[in-house]
C-alpha cells in the first residue's frame, strides 16, 4: 500500500516498536575507499508486527546506531516507498485489502548498510461500537479527524435521513470536547458504549451513549470534583472573565489502559481563595485514583509577574487553563493562560505531571522575566510527535523581548527529559507590534503534520499555528526558526484572512481545514509539502465571530465529512470535505425546528463525531445527532 507521500496522521495510533527476538537479516560491509573508523549500521530494534482496524493508520518504528549520519528507507516488500526515508513509517488510513502487507527499512551509512526484519501489517474490520475518542482532536498530533467512522456517508448524511436525535441536560456549561469510550466492561451491567462530559460547574459524567433518545439519557456515574467546602470559582472570586460559574474549562484526556480520566479543575475555598487541581478518575466509577486530586503548583527561576528573589510562583487567581490536556511519554500536560481581561500577572506556564502517580515532572514558565503570555490555543490543545516532543504556542507576551530565554508570542517545542526545557521557537519578527494591537500569536492550537516528501526529495516534518494577524504560519519542527528581527524565518507563511483567527487548523487527506473569524471555512491543499496559497474549496456559510473548530469524519480516506459549530448562529453544518462548497446538512434546514438545540455557551465547541454520532455540547446539555429512526 505505498503511496508517494503519506498524507494523513493520527498520532494517538501512533504503535511504538518492540523488539523482536530476531537476528537482523541482510548484510553490512565496507566499500573501496572507506574509512575504517566508520562502524556499519546494526539495529538495535527491529520493526514490530503492527495490528490495526481500517481507517486506522499503522507506525513502524526501528533503532540503529553506528556511524553518523544514518540514512534510512522503507520498503513495501522488496519495493523502496517514496518519501519515508526517517526512523518511523507511518501508513495511509488502511483498508482491508492492506492486511498481510509486510515492511522493512535498509539503514545506510558510508560504511555499509543493513536490512531490517519484515514486520507484517494486520487490519481487522472495525466492529460496531469499537471506536475510541480519547483526547481532543482525536489523537496528539491534533489531526481532527477521526477516520474509522463508517455509518455516516456523504449519501445520508441530510435533513431527510439524519438530524437531531437526542439532547440531555447537564448542571452546567460544557467548553471542553466531550469524549468517548467504546464497549467498556461496567460490573453489573455488561459492556457499554460510554460517552464522558465535563462541565463548568466542577462536575463529570459517564453517560451510557446508546441510552441517549429525545431527553433521556442514562447516567452510568457523576462526580463532583469538588472538595466539601467549595465551590466552583465566579465573576465574585476571579479579577476578571467571561466564564461564570468557572470550573472545568479544558477538554479531558482519558488513558483506557490506567483507566483513568484526567480532569483539570478550578474551584474556590469558602474564604475565596483559588485552586487548581488535576484529578485522575476511575473510568468505571468516578472515584478518585492514584492518590489524587493533586494541587496544582509551580515554580520557576524569573524576575517576571508573581516573583521574588528571583523565583516566579504560579499564582492560581490570575490563571486559567483553557487548553486541552494532553498526555504524551506517560505525562499529563497543562497549559495555561491568563483569565479573560488580561487581569493581573499571569505567564505562560506548562507544568506535567506523572499519569501514574499524579507527581510534578516538569514546570516551566515561557516569559519568566515578563508577564501576559499565555497559552489561549482557541480551545484545542498542545500537541505532541512520536519522539514525545511538545508544541505549544503562546499569546501576548506584554512587550516581552525576543530571543532572551523569553518566549511570549511564540510557537515552542519542549522536551521533558530532566523538566520541561525550550528545545526550539519561532516568534514573528513583528512581535512587538502584534503584541501592542492584540494581533498577537496564539489564538489557535498546533497542528503537526505527517511526514512528506518536498520537491528536492527531502522529507519534511511541519507543523502549523495560526494567530490574530490572520496567517498561518508552517514551521519546521527540526528547525523552527527561532527570532529574525526583520523577517519571520519560517518554512511557509500564507494570509487566510482579513480578519482574526481562533480556528485551530486540521489536516485530512492532503488538505488543511481553517475556519477565521467572520469567515469561511477554507481547504487549503497541501502538494509536495506545500501549502496552496489561496483556497481548494470554501463554504458559502460565513461564520460568527469566533469562526468554528472543525472536525473531520472519515472511513479512511473516503466520505470525508467536514463538521463546523457556528456557535453564536447555534446551527451545526456538514460539508463534502473534498468540496467545501458542498453543503450536505444544517440543523436548520428541517422543518418545525426538528433539530434546533439549546444555546451553546462555549465560543469553541468543536463536535466530536464517532460511531455515527455526532455530540455538541451547549450552555447546559449535551445535542446528539446522528441518522433518524
Amino acid at each position: 500500500m505505498h503511496q508517494p507521500v503519506p498524507t494523513f496522521h493520527r498520532a494517538s495510533l501512533l504503535l511504538s516498536a518492540a523488539a523482536l527476538a530476531l537476528g537482523a537479516i541482510g548484510c553490512t560491509g565496507s566499500g573501496p575507499g572507506s574509512n575504517p573508523m566508520m562502524m556499519a549500521p546494526t539495529i538495535t530494534t527491529q520493526p514490530a508486527n503492527v495490528s490495526v482496524t481500517v481507517g486506522q493508520t499503522a507506525t513502524f518504528n526501528v533503532m540503529a546506531t553506528g556511524s553518523a549520519p544514518l540514512s534510512y528507507q522503507w520498503l513495501e516488500g522488496s519495493t523502496a516507498i517514496s518519501g519515508a526515508t526517517s526512523a518511523s513509517y507511518t501508513t495511509l488510513p488502511t483498508t482491508a485489502a492492506n492486511s498481510g502487507e509486510q515492511f522493512q527499512v535498509k539503514v545506510s551509512n558510508t560504511a555499509g548498510s543493513i536490512n531490517s526484519s519484515m514486520a507484517t501489517l494486520t487490519v481487522t474490520t472495525n466492529p460496531t461500537g469499537s471506536t475510541d475518542v480519547v483526547t481532543h482532536h482525536y489523537g496528539i498530533s491534533r489531526s481532527g479527524v477521526n477516520a474509522a467512522e463508517a455509518a455516516l456517508t456523504t449519501s445520508n448524511v441530510n435533513s431527510m435521513t439524519f438530524g437531531k436525535v437526542g439532547e440531555f441536560s447537564v448542571d452546567g456549561q460544557i467548553d471542553g470536547q466531550t469524549l468517548y469510550l467504546s464497549q467498556l466492561a461496567i460490573p453489573g451491567q455488561g459492556t457499554k458504549n460510554v460517552l464522558y462530559v465535563a462541565t463548568e460547574n466542577d462536575s463529570v459524567y459517564a453517560v451510557d451513549a446508546d441510552s441517549i433518545s429525545g431527553s433521556n439519557a442514562t447516567v452510568i456515574w457523576k462526580s463532583s470534583v469538588l472538595p466539601s467546602g467549595e465551590a466552583p470559582a465566579d465573576a465574585g472570586s476571579l479579577p476578571c472573565g467571561n466564564i461564570d460559574p468557572n470550573g472545568i474549562t479544558a477538554t479531558p484526556v482519558i488513558d483506557r489502559g490506567r483507566n483513568a480520566v484526567y480532569v483539570e479543575a478550578m474551584s474556590k475555598s469558602s474564604t475565596g481563595s483559588i485552586i487548581h487541581r488535576l484529578h485522575a478518575l476511575d473510568l468505571i466509577n468516578g472515584k478518585e485514583l492514584f492518590g489524587g486530586p493533586v494541587t496544582i503548583i509551580a515554580t520557576y527561576p524569573g524576575t517576571g509577574g508573581n516573583s521574588q528573589g528571583g523565583t516566579v510562583t504560579f499564582d492560581p487567581h490570575v490563571h486559567h487553563d483553557r487548553a486541552a490536556l494532553l498526555e504524551s511519554g506517560g505525562n499529563i500536560f497543562t497549559a495555561w493562560s491568563g483569565l479573560s481581561g488580561d487581569c493581573g500577572a499571569y505567564s505562560a506556564w506548562v507544568i506535567a505531571y506523572n499519569a501514574d502517580t499524579l507527581t510534578q515532572t516538569g514546570a516551566i514558565d515561557l516569559v519568566p522575566n515578563n508577564h501576559g503570555g499565555g497559552m489561549w490555543m482557541g480551545g484545542g490543545g498542545p500537541a505532541a510527535d512520536a519522539a514525545g516532543n511538545v508544541y505549544v504556542i503562546s499569546g501576548n507576551g506584554f512587550g516581552d523581548t525576543p530571543g532572551t530565554n523569553s518566549y511570549g508570542n511564540s510557537f515552542v517545542r519542549l522536551t521533558n527529559s530532566g523538566g520541561l526545557k525550550v528545545a526550539d521557537y519561532f516568534t514573528p519578527y513583528n512581535t512587538i507590534a502584534e503584541d501592542n494591537g492584540d494581533v498577537d500569536f496564539g489564538s489557535a492550537a498546533p497542528l503537526l503534520l505527517p511526514d512528506m516528501m518536498d520537491p528536492n526529495g527531502i522529507t519534511r516534518h511541519l507543523a502549523l499555528g495560526a494567530g490574530k494577524d490572520g496567517s498561518l504560519y508552517v514551521v519546521d519542527r527540526d528547525n523552527m526558526g527561532q527570532f529574525n528581527a526583520t523577517k519571520n524565518d519560517v518554512y511557509q507563511q500564507i494570509q487566510i484572512s482579513s480578519h482574526e483567527n481562533h480556528s485551530s487548523p486540521i489536516f485530512f487527506s492532503g488538505a488543511v481545514y481553517i475556519c477565521p473569524a467572520g469567515d469561511t471555512l477554507k481547504a487549503f491543499t497541501v502538494t509536495k509539502a506545500q501549502l496552496g496559497t489561496s483556497p481548494s474549496s470554501q463554504s458559502s456559510h460565513v461564520f460568527g465571530s469566533n469562526g468554528a473548530v472543525v472536525s473531520i469524519s472519515a472511513n479512511g480516506t473516503s466520505n470525508g465529512i467536514a463538521w463546523a459549530l457556528d456557535w453564536g448562529a447555534g446551527t451545526l453544518f456538514a460539508y463534502d470535505a473534498t468540496n467545501l462548497g458542498k453543503e450536505l446538512y444544517d440543523s436548520n434546514q428541517a422543518t418545525n425546528n426538528r433539530d434546533h438545540f439549546s444555546a451553546v455557551g462555549g465560543h469553541f465547541i468543536t463536535p466530536m463525531v464517532v460511531n455515527g454520532r455526532v455530540y455538541v455540547g451547549t450552555a447546559s446539555s449535551v445535542a446528539v445527532f446522528g441518522l433518524l429512526p
